[in-house]
């Protein structure tokens, strides 16, 4: 199937203790981990589309980390595909909790040629 405008994808994670920061007191959904299942969500939305010796690598974050997630708690992770220029495409991402957005912004993934690395 072709990469399109409007292709998107919806993931359901369960926030664990480890994807806590270690400094903060309490146990909740940490950025980095965050913007990780971002990306998950966006190379699954795509990988499906790639030729074999495709794959996609991130290459921009912009998003906000507006609200906490504790641990235990479910996360739905929602990514649509709104910009395609030449391999570089550009989705559009929100992150919800208990039905509060926690993060909204944009992620980018370039297609690559597996062939090229050696």
């Amino acid at each position: 199937m072709p990469i399109e405008i409007g292709l998107s994808n919806e993931q359901r994670y369960r926030v664990t203790d480890d994807m806590a920061p270690p400094h903060l007191p309490v146990k909740v959904l940490g950025t980095p981990n965050m913007i990780g299942l971002i990306e998950g969500t966006c190379l699954l939305a795509v990988q499906p589309s790639l030729a074999p010796a495709q794959a996609t690598v991130g290459t921009h974050v912009c998003v906000s980390h507006q609200g906490a997630a504790a641990s235990g708690k479910e996360i739905v992770i929602r990514c649509k595909l709104v910009k395609i220029e030449k391999r570089r495409l550009t989705f559009e991402t929100e992150v919800e909790c208990e039905g509060r957005l926690i993060s909204k912004g944009t992620h980018e993934r370039a297609i690559i040629d597996t062939t090229k690395f050696g």
